[in-house]
């Protein structure tokens, strides 16, 4: 009897540590993301960072939004913006901050002048670009949006958010943040479909294609765009729509940043007040349950279920920190249409497998679109080295236990370099071809899985200091391909890589298939045909092609 006394009071006192462990990771993260950032130190007196013809050109053409690292307020300001700190210490010659249009199109006019004299002398310095492109600088892949000794482009002044009368769409800037828009939108009881995260920018996500609330009834954020304007190489202004240059408005919908910048997207807009979302927090000893219950719930969102058109894909996530020696598991559930009785589940969540699993708390409630997406931001705030991979697999129960074995396995490499601030996390959610389908056309090409539902597996990861960023990065890689090696054996594997969550060696727009991959090629010779954004844009994940000398 003493004994099993011993053993309750035990197993009582280890679930109040991983409670009371849990809720003061996530309350200093909430904390930490509501109040300034951090301020990183930067070297501005470096002899690296002395003015270079293009920066010089730049500021002799727009002096007044060109900003130099002498500039010490400011330039740090902008430096310590980006939400992954690898991006923060790539320094660049200057930063470019456009007040409107015309300014960017003078901007892009001075680096396609540099591009085409550096073009007729090829060498390093050619090799290595001369600008990036910044939206809202979430991306943690290096020199997404920087770049070393270059000029950054940064969109924050372009960031308007306004619907029209009729709230049938909304104009939205392509340097806002999604809390930007919900903001906006949650005040006039309409939404648009965005991402899940309010820290995370329009720009690059929309463009990535876009994961949202919403995609199962409306599709992916980039198939929601009515219109696109940007500015091209030339450094003229363009509409991309239904009607006008319909080619690179299809181009657009995942194919990234190669073809002009874009400056604003009028996307459809729609009915909706709150939604019902939130957080189940689950033991680690749990894990067998979430991956049965993920498994059933991805299969019964490809049903005929009248409810699953409101059901966010679940994102089932499985953490591991270094700090507390502890593995957590959170799950999100969301349903865009607000439940009759406020305190219950949506029938559709409440007899779904996660209903039954007996969780440490939930989080669930109804809520604004600002408040759940609020909620996402700050589980990872901004600050701390970052790093994204991912791959792609088919719904089968023994593919999803090895990606849940890789991350695992992994755990005890981690814990022998004993990395500092370690946050270690697998997600797992849905992606079904309907939901690609769904709205305008897109060059992803998934067109051709015949409704067979796909998940998308993916390493978030974040940790504290610079020298393990090798280690880090290995370890991530080798989790992704020890579960590809898995796939392949047992032909449950597909082609696809959500651009979003690629890491820097994955190659997004190769996976869409040879044909979209062609097409993609395609309409940037056509609209870039000296491929300013292919060589001298870094940032984002290019189409490898041989353009043509200015």
């Amino acid at each position: 009897m003493t004994s099993l006394v011993l053993s309750a009071s035990s197993a009582a006192t280890t679930l109040l540590i991983i409670v009371i462990s849990i809720f003061v990771v996530r309350r200093r993260n909430s904390q930490t993301s509501l109040t300034a950032k951090k301020v990183i130190p930067l070297d501005v007196t470096s002899s690296s960072l002395e003015p270079t013809t293009l920066s010089k050109s730049l500021a002799s053409a727009l002096p007044d939004i060109v900003i130099f690292p002498h500039d010490a307020a400011a330039f740090k300001q902008s430096m310590n913006s980006y939400w992954a700190q690898q991006e923060c210490e790539v320094i660049p010659a200057c930063v470019v901050r456009p007040r409107d249009v015309q300014q960017l199109c003078a901007a892009v006019t001075v680096i396609k002048r540099e591009y085409d004299k550096r073009q007729k002398q090829p060498g390093e310095e050619m090799a290595q670009g001369l600008f990036a492109i910044r939206s809202g600088g979430h991306s943690p892949v290096p020199g997404a949006a920087s770049i070393k000794g270059g000029a950054v482009i940064d969109l924050s002044l372009l960031c308007e958010v306004s619907p029209s009368e009729d709230g049938s769409s909304v104009v939205i800037g392509a340097g806002a943040k999604w809390a930007d828009v919900s903001k906006v939108l949650d005040g006039k009881g309409i939404a648009v479909v965005g991402a899940r995260n309010s820290a995370v920018g329009v720009g690059g996500s929309t463009l990535g294609g876009g994961l949202s609330f919403f995609t199962p009834r409306f599709g992916l954020v980039g198939s929601n765009v009515l219109s696109y304007e940007l500015v091209l190489a030339s450094g003229s202004i363009v509409k991309a729509s239904a009607s006008t240059n319909a080619d690179l408005w299809r181009a657009l919908k995942g194919g990234s940043n190669n073809f002009g910048i874009v400056t604003c997207f009028t996307v459809r807009s729609f009915p909706c007040t709150k939604i019902w979302s939130g957080f189940l927090y689950l033991l680690p000893s749990q894990a067998a349950k979430v991956l049965a219950a993920f498994h059933e719930c991805v299969n019964r969102a490809a049903s005929d279920d009248p409810g699953a058109s409101y059901a966010a894909g679940p994102m089932a996530c499985f953490t591991y920190i270094q700090k507390l020696s502890l593995q957590a598991i959170a799950v999100n559930l969301a349903y865009t249409k607000s439940p009759e009785n406020g305190k219950k589940w949506p029938t559709y969540w409440s007899t779904s497998s996660f209903g039954s699993l007996w969780r440490l708390w939930s989080t669930c409630k109804i809520r604004t679109i600002t408040s759940a997406t609020d909620e996402m931001s700050v589980l990872n705030p901004p600050g701390r080295r970052q790093v994204f991979a991912t791959t792609t697999i088919k719904n089968d129960p023994d593919t999803l236990a090895a990606a849940y074995a890789a991350y695992s396995d992994a755990i005890a490499s981690l814990r022998r370099i004993n990395v500092r601030g370690l946050v270690w996390t697998l997600v797992l959610q849905p992606l079904l071809p309907d939901w690609v389908s769904t709205g305008d056309t897109n060059p992803l090409g998934l067109y051709d899985c015949h409704n067979e539902p796909l998940v998308i597996v993916s390493f978030t990861v974040n940790w504290d200091e610079r020298r393990d960023d090798e280690f880090v990065k290995m370890t991530t890689r080798r989790a992704v391909e020890q579960i590809d090696a898995v796939a392949a054996a047992n032909k449950t594997g597909h082609r696809f890589r959500f651009l979003n969550y690629c890491a820097e060696w994955q190659r997004p727009l190769e996976s869409y298939g040879d044909e979209n991959w062609r097409f993609l090629q395609g309409i940037s010779r056509k609209y870039d045909p000296e491929g300013l954004f292919q060589k001298g844009c870094v940032g984002g994940f290019k189409l490898d092609i041989a353009h043509r000398e200015a």
